[in-house]
């Protein structure tokens, strides 16, 4: 018996409705499926697209405001004797030393030739010890004193490099390393003196005189270098053989602290003026002033030290040296105070830069070298320099010429043959009255370079002008070698 027509209908209807949810469930489901996969796809492309960008530039380094320079003060007189060459031979052990003068002081007059030093069969050219690298990854507020680490403290090495193929062009020990977004910026000025007519102006104005126009520079970097060419002393005894003998009270460590100098080079033709009472005192006034000192110490040990600073995340060495002194026993020995010698091929300088690469990421070395006056580098500075990269250096930071010299860049590493006068007298000689606060800003890849211009005044650098610093610009980059470009702005770019 079938069902009465009406009870029928219902039943097709109620199917009929369940077939049209069933498609409208579909239809919805496929919609929803497209939506979900079109947005998949939208938020994949522009991931993809971001993520093949072009990485962000590295930040470019701050304008230093310029001032006009004020009027030049009155020279000093003095006629300068004929400077000595350096000959380009290591010199044997000992020789006359009773006619032997000073580099540019008062007066600006060159020295004659130094003596050569050999280092004493005891001094091997190994490290026996290294210095522990501080544990503050930032520069300290001005004036507060940084801990000196043990000499014989361990070393544990910060930031290791990416491991990377032997680069048959780079420098023994280097490795082509990928740069890890670590950086640094360091300042590195020329040769500073507090005594003389330096003091005396310093007496009247006060100690923070030199630093005027520095602004916060120095303490804003990672790290500041300098050429400490005087001993610190109260007492000492001035040397008899020399024809200028500096002396510079504590006080001017207290000022250069201040305005943020970390690290001096000791290694130069003057910090023995006051004979070795006068280098132990100096050494004892930076270890108050927490200022770190390099290229000599109260042995040889010490004199030849790295000094290690650990700065944004990288393990910097620093080693100073001195190819410029004017008697042999200025050499530091086993148990005797004095510099660390860049004679005798630098052998024992060159073990301290081997040494160094092992354990940092960027290692810089200053050296005291040249001839005096001279806009050039001679021989025997550029085959150190080259000698000293080929060592493991990065950056390799010159003075004593009292001049500024040109750049290179060697092997992809850079060589600044003459820093000049920072804070220093005013000899009659126009080129000393140039110089430049030197900037670096390298990371575990490589340093790049820019130069800020200054008059050197009395006792006190003062910014050029913009066509001043232009000029000088163009006299560096003409100066330098290999093709080295300097940009109106200082901004120091290799040669093709």
């Amino acid at each position: 018996m079938y069902p009465p027509r009406s009870q029928k209908k219902r039943s097709g209807s109620k199917n009929r409705k369940l077939k049209q949810r069933r498609v409208w469930l579909t239809v919805n489901a496929c919609l929803l499926m497209m939506i979900v996969i079109l947005l998949a796809v939208y938020f994949l492309a522009d991931y993809r697209q971001s993520a093949a960008g072009v990485p962000p530039q590295k930040p470019a380094p701050a304008n230093t405001e310029q001032h006009e320079s004020p009027p030049e003060g009155q020279k000093e007189n003095g006629t300068p004797p004929d400077a000595a060459a350096d000959d380009g031979k290591d010199r044997p052990e000992g020789g006359n030393s009773d006619k032997a003068k000073d580099s540019v002081e008062e007066q600006g007059e060159p020295e004659t030739k130094p003596q050569e030093t050999k280092p004493e069969e005891s001094e091997r050219p190994e490290q026996k010890t290294a210095d522990k690298p501080q544990d503050e990854g930032k520069k300290q507020p001005a004036g507060q004193a940084e801990k000196n680490p043990p000499a014989d403290a361990a070393e544990k090495k910060t930031g290791p490099k990416d491991a990377g193929q032997e680069d048959s062009d780079a420098p023994k020990g280097h490795k082509i390393v990928k740069d890890n977004g670590k950086s640094v910026t360091i300042h590195f000025v020329g040769d500073m003196i507090f005594s003389g007519k330096v003091e005396t102006l310093l007496e009247k104005k006060g100690y923070s005189y030199p630093f005027a126009y520095l602004g916060d520079m120095f303490k804003k970097d990672d790290l500041t270098l300098g050429n400490l060419e005087t001993p610190v002393t109260t007492g000492g005894v001035g040397a008899k053989n020399k024809q200028f003998v500096f002396k510079s009270s504590p006080k001017a460590l207290e000022a250069l602290r201040a305005a943020g100098m970390d690290a001096v080079n000791l290694g130069n033709n003057h910090i023995l003026d006051q004979g070795e009472v006068g280098l132990l005192d100096t050494i004892k006034y930076l270890d108050q002033s927490g200022i770190q000192y390099v290229g000599a110490g109260k042995n040889a040990d010490r004199a030849y030290q790295p000094v290690y600073f650990n700065r944004g995340g990288m393990t910097i060495a620093v080693i100073g040296a001195s190819r410029v002194y004017p008697e042999t026993n200025w050499a530091a020995g086993a148990n005797k105070p004095g510099v660390a010698s860049a004679y005798d091929k630098a052998s024992r300088v060159i073990a301290s830069i081997t040494e160094a690469r092992k354990k940092a990421d960027l290692v810089i070395v200053m050296v005291h070298w040249g001839i005096e006056r001279a806009l050039t580098p001679n021989d025997i500075q550029k085959k150190l320099g080259h000698d000293f990269v080929d060592a493991g250096a990065d950056l390799i930071i010159g003075g004593h010429p009292h001049v500024l010299q040109g750049l290179e860049q060697y092997k992809g590493k850079w060589i600044a043959y003459s820093t000049g006068n920072f804070i220093f007298t005013k000899s009659s000689t126009p080129s000393t009255w140039k110089t430049a606060v030197f900037q670096a800003r390298c990371k575990t890849s490589g340093c790049s370079m820019k130069l800020v211009p200054y008059h050197a005044e009395l006792g006190q650098p003062v910014p050029m002008n913009a066509q001043e610093g232009g000029r000088l610009m163009k006299e560096l980059q003409n100066l330098s070698i290999g093709g080295v470009k300097i940009s109106a702005d200082g901004v120091v770019t290799p040669g093709s």
